[in-house]
Parts: structure tokens; sequence; C-alpha cells
């Protein structure tokens, strides 16, 4: 008898409730949404999606159905969600921009490079392409394992069998709970021959793998202008990022004035987008060389640029552009997938294709057994067949006049279960003499395909060899023509274009100010007062440094990092600024610890809060890309504390723990990057003051207090790494 649960309170930590279903909730969206499968390289959705097409008999040479069908077809049976989401990456699949290799092909409006929606699914319609086909071939023949849908009426595969690389041919893109994918498209003909590569020598190396494939391929195609040591670096881990850039043309035109042509743009890209962005920076002035641009595409992208003098240099014109819009582009890596294990993971390209290969290895046996099974089925039958057709006389007449005729088949002639049933369902007009003769030849056939299938079961080496066909098969297939050529051309990175000419600056003094939630701006002119300018509510004055408008800024960040920004390029005027993370990548949790602008000959004293320390020379440490340069190396737990100007002829050093030291600046050691050397031995204290003085001039510790002589000093003086001496009362006392 069940127990009555209504009106059953239990009670339970409110933190342990929802800890328990947030958990529940980051599994599903990383299993079952967000991350795909690295076997397949589809993510439940699009399994799904491609599934229930093949039910429909959505085939490559069938008609078109209704994408509304599909979809309905899709939510009902298979994935409970809404059906706009299902409907997206339906049209995601068959857009020939967005995938390298489209699994569907459409039918109608499915939208546009210009970032155009696809029409209602009620407008449209698809079937299948030969790609899909391919990653579904072997399905019906128990080549993977199939599992309930949500509702228990029907099954779905867990994985799909096919030959087909989409993981890395078609790339991926997701974001989970804690966890995100970003793996980008590459060519099918190179990924296969990297796979033959690994079935010959799995010893091969990440470096090996990049003989074959050189770098991602790109459905908008571009040029990919990544250093090739690079390139293998973010294969081995399995993180990193690939620039790209477009393709253009110089076109000449009459009496001497010419203009670039874009003819192919970044991945993921828009190109309406972009040419807004363009045009906004033309409105902003900068892009001083650029006269004007102009979108004269059709199905084809043809981008005209024209520049403002036709004395202009085409080079720097475009390294213009390359530097302020998108038609340079970073397609970051991350190959985070579920394994066949179903555990999410980075993984190294080397991982990846020997993952799809084992995949391929185990389809492979299960076909073979499914298929040795289904001839032993019929060698027993046609059997059965032969031992009767030689009395067919008698056969007829157990049948005619026995009450069990099959026990009696079986007896009379020593049949089987299976081969009495059978004789009993054959038909009477097979009852002829020629038909023994066809019996007999496909029994032969089958006896030859049974021996074929033992054998390869039987060696693991030429079930490989086997699978390094199927992959040949593969690169014939989809490995040349206008879908399998390569589309992104693989170049050396570029030479280094001088643009300055292209954004000269009129030298003024600036103040720049930086408030304590982040918004930097710059303010004219030298000896302004921080606290009398206004701030976003609950913001006040931070850091502010005085230079002038053709400096660089350097900002050091709290984890050591070094970033660099240009004073011109700083927003000006009445308003609050805009915030520094969107200028510079410095993570949400850090904060910036020095602000001061970069000359040829500053050096700087670099410190963390457990007391460890440097010497950096600002143009050593200045990075001109957005996630800077790591300076100095942190221990978990740990902070940047000061970055002060490198003067005098000594260092301060006072800690938390009231001990303040003394020593000559030449024990501290220059480097360009490091962990540092001890400043003060503090133990589990930390920095409190770090000061910079020449010993001889003595000390004005405080505004207002007298000059502490080189005598009153001295008694503080040591070496580097000392504990220090008590520290005297007018060095702890506040103003």
């Amino acid at each position: 008898m069940g127990v009555d649960l209504a009106g059953h309170i239990e009670d339970t930590k409110l933190a342990e409730a929802l800890s328990e279903r947030y958990i529940a909730y980051a599994m599903s969206t990383i299993m079952a949404r967000s991350l795909p499968d690295v076997r397949d390289g589809l993510k439940p959705v699009h399994r799904r999606l491609l599934y229930a097409m093949q039910q429909l008999r959505l085939d490559p040479t069938s008609g078109f159905k209704k994408c509304a069908r599909v979809v309905g077809d899709v939510i009902g049976k298979f994935h409970p969600h809404g059906d706009a989401s299902v409907y997206e990456a339906l049209v995601r699949l068959a857009q020939d921009f967005a995938v390298r290799y489209p699994l569907i092909e459409g039918q109608g409006n499915f939208g546009s490079i210009d970032g155009d929606g696809a029409a209602a699914m009620r407008y449209t319609e698809s079937r299948l392409t030969e790609v899909a086909q391919t990653l579904l071939d072997g399905i019906n023949d128990d080549g993977v394992d199939f599992r309930p849908t949500y509702d228990n009426e029907d099954h779905e595969p867990v994985v799909l069998p096919g030959t087909f690389p989409n993981l890395l041919a078609n790339g991926a893109a997701g974001i989970a709970v804690g966890m995100a994918t970003s793996i980008p498209p590459h060519n099918a003909a190179e990924i296969c021959n990297a796979a033959k590569l690994l079935i010959e020598n799995p010893e091969a190396t990440v470096a090996d793998l990049v003989e074959h494939i050189p770098g991602p391929d790109f459905p908008t195609g571009g040029i990919l202008v990544e250093d090739r040591d690079s390139i293998i670096r973010s294969y081995e881990t399995g993180r990193g990022s690939f620039r790209t850039r477009a393709r253009w043309e110089k076109e000449e035109g009459r009496f001497g004035t010419w203009s670039i042509i874009v003819t192919e743009i970044p991945y993921q890209v828009q190109k309406s987008r972009l040419i807004e962005q363009i045009a906004e920076l033309m409105e902003k002035r900068e892009l001083p060389l650029l006269g004007d641009v102009r979108d004269e595409s059709t199905t084809d992208i043809r981008l005209v640029l024209e520049p403002k003098s036709k004395t202009t240099d085409p080079e720097v014109l475009m390294e213009t552009l390359f530097r302020k819009t998108p038609l340079e582009n970073r397609f970051s890596l991350n190959m985070n997938v579920l394994g066949g294990d179903r555990v999410p993971g980075v993984l190294s390209l080397k991982a990846v294709i020997l993952a799809w290969l084992n995949h391929l290895h185990e389809v492979l046996i299960r076909r073979l057994n499914h298929r040795l099974a289904a001839v032993l089925r019929r060698l027993e039958i046609l059997d059965g067949f032969l031992a009767v057709y030689l009395n067919l006389d008698e056969v007829i007449r157990i049948i005619r006049e026995e009450d069990e005729p099959k026990i009696s088949l079986m007896k009379t002639f020593e049949l089987t279960d299976l081969q009495a049933e059978a004789v009993l369902n054959m038909r009477l007009r097979s009852l002829r003499r020629l038909e023994e003769m066809e019996i007999r030849k496909e029994r032969d056939s089958l006896a030859s395909e049974r021996k074929s299938i033992e054998t390869l079961l039987g060696s693991e080496k030429r079930r490989w060899t086997r699978i390094g066909k199927d992959l040949d098969a593969t690169i014939k297939k989809f490995g040349s023509g206008a879908l399998g050529n390569r589309r992104t051309q693989i170049a050396k990175p570029p030479k280094a274009v001088d643009i300055s000419a292209a954004f000269e600056v009129e030298k003024e003094p600036l103040t720049i100010l930086l408030s304590r939630e982040g918004w930097i701006r710059a303010m004219k002119g030298h000896g302004l007062d921080p606290q009398g300018h206004r701030f976003k509510e609950g913001d006040e004055a931070g850091l502010f440094s005085e230079c002038q408008s053709v400096d660089r800024l350097c900002l050091i960040a709290s984890g050591g990092k070094a970033f660099t920004i240009k004073a011109a390029d700083l927003p000006r005027g009445r308003g609050f600024g805009q915030p520094v993370r969107t200028l510079v990548d410095i993570p949400q949790e850090e904060r910036v610890v020095a602000l001061f602008p970069v000359t040829e000959e500053g050096k700087r004293i670099i410190a963390s809060e457990s007391g460890r320390g440097m010497i950096v020379s600002e143009t050593g440490i200045a990075a001109e890309k957005r996630t800077g340069k790591q300076v100095f190396n942190l221990k978990d737990g740990e902070s940047i504390f000061a970055c002060i100007p490198v003067e005098g002829t000594h260092v301060l050093a006072l800690g938390s723990n009231k001990r303040a030291l003394i020593f000559p600046m030449e024990q501290l050691p220059e480097m360009s990057r490091g962990s540092g050397v001890s400043l003060q031995k503090l133990g589990d204290n930390t920095l409190r003051v770090l000061r910079t003085l020449t010993l001889k001039d003595g000390l004005i510790w405080q505004e207002g207090q007298r000059v502490r002589s080189a005598e009153d000093l001295s008694v503080l003086e040591g070496r580097r790494g000392a504990v220090g001496r008590a520290a005297p009362q007018w060095m702890l006392r506040k103003n």
C-alpha cells in the first residue's frame, strides 16, 4: 500500500536545496544543451533534427518538406523545447555562411550574411544534405546505442555513427554553466588526412598534424595571419585564438584614382554591421585616410573602400582599417567537448581526432557483428532450403497431410526451428528447379562475405585499414569542388606597417583621471584638482596622471598585468568618460594599482603585498594588445601592492607589522618579467608603505613634517630582504 505524501513537509536548509537544484540545472545545460559530443560534433537538438528528418525520409534525392513539419516532429517526438529555438538551430545548419559543410539544404529565405533573419518556418522547406546522410550512415545497422525519448514512446540515437569529422569540420560554439566551447570550422579533407596519419603513426605529434591541418577553414574565406608556432600551441592545449583578415585587392580607376575591393570578410562578422562601424568611425574622424565606403554586394561580397587621396598607400589605409574595424578579427579556440564517457573536458587537436577515430572503430565492430548475425541467419535459412529442395514432393506431402508439419519437417530433414519456419513461409512460385541454382549462388556469396567479416573482426590492423579506406571515400566525396576546396588562405603574419602618419595627434597637456569604479577620461591641462570634477553616483576620484596627448599610458592591474592605451584615444568633455574595461581586458575582480605615462628612460619598482618586488623598464612592460602583458607572477591569494617610479638611491619598505627597512636601490634587480625578490621579510604580514629616497638628502615623510636626516634614518638601514627595525612613531602617526 502506497504512502500518502499529501501535506508532507520536510525541513531542509535553503542553501542545500538551492545548491542541489542549481547543480542539476548546470549539469543539464552542460550535457544536454551547450557542449557538443566529441564523436559526432553535435548537440542534442542538432542530432534530433537530423534523425527526425531521416525518419521523414528527407534524404538528398527526395523532395523538400515544410520546416514547420520537421520542427513539429522534433519537438513532439524528441526535443520538448520551444519551436523557435529548434527552428533557429535548423536554419543555422542550412546557412552556408554559418557552417562550413551545411547539414541541411534549405529552400526559401534562410537569412543572409547581413544578419537578416530567416522567413517563418511555414514558408521555408528543407531536406538533408549528403554530408548529413554520411553522418547518419549505419544508424540502422546497430552502429550506435539508442535511448528512450523523453516520453518513452520512441527511441533516439545517443550519437551518430558516420565517418564525417563533423566536430572539427563545422566547429561548435556554446555557453554552459561555468564552461563554454568555441571550435572554428576546418577543412574535412585535411582532417581526414590527419586522421590517416594517426592511424599509420599513433605517436604523431600535433606539429605533425598541423602539416595536414594548417589552420581553420572558415565558410566565409578570409586570410589566416596567425603565426604557425602559435597555431601549434593552440592545438596542443585546446585553447588559443586565430587572427583572420578580410581578403582585398586594389582596383585601378580613371586618372590615377583607385579603390580597395573587399571580397571576403572574417567569419561571423555581419556585413551590414561592419559597414555601420566603418561609417561611425569615419564620422568620429578615426579613419582619416578613408574617403567613402560602399556596399556593391550581390550574392558575392563586394565592399568598395575609396581613399581620400590617390597618393595614399593602400597598405597603410588597410592597416588603419584592420586595427580599428572587424576587417581583422580573432576567433577563439576552446575545445571543451563531451567525451565518449559524457565527461566534459578541454582536448588537444590530437585527442579530438583520436576520440573520433576510436568512435569509428567501435561503430565498425558493431556494424560488422550486426551484418555477421544477419549473414549467419540467412545462411542457416538457405541451408534449410537446399535440404528440402532435393525432396520437394515429400515436403509438399508433409505440409498437406501432417497435423504438425513444422515438427515433422524438423524431424524428417533435421532442420532447425528457423529453417522449418522459413520453408513453411516459402511461396509456391519459388518451388522451381531454377531457384535451387539461385539459392546455391546466394549461399556461396554469403559464405564468402562471412569469411571476409570474420577476418576483419579477427584483425585490428585490417579494421584500421578499412577505416582508412572509408576516410579516403570521405575525402573523395567532400574534398574537392566548391564545397571541399579550402576557402581560408593561410598566410604569414603581416609585417608591421607604420601608420603613425595617418594618426598625427596635436601635442597638448592632459590630465588622465581614473575613478574608483573604473571610469577613465582625459581633461585638458595640468595642475587640475581631481576632487573638483563630477563622478557617477557612488563613484569618486581614484588615480590620476599628467601627460601629453601623444603619450602612451600604462595601467598596472592587481593581477600583475600591464596594459597600454593611447592618451589620444581617451574620451574628453564633461561626461564621466568610459569604462576602462572597454579599452583593455582587465578581469572584473582586479583593480588598477598604478597609472602613468610611458617614457623611454623611465623605470618602476613593482611590488606585491607579500613584500616581493623588482625593477622594470616602462618601455619593457608596455603592451599594445587588449589582453595586456603579464609582468609580475603572483602566488595564489597575492596581488600587486604598488608600482612607483625609480628615484633616488634607496628604497624604504614599511610592513603592517610596524617594522621598517631602508636598503640601497642597487640591491634590487631589474627584470622584464618574474616573481621579484624579497624586499622585506614580512612573514604573514603585508607591505604597507613603499617609498624611494636619496638618503643623503633626507626624507619628508608627510606634508608639514620636518625633513628626517640621513642620521635619523640610519637606524633603519639594512640589507634587502631583512626583517627591518621597529618603525619610529613619526612613521606610524597619521595626519
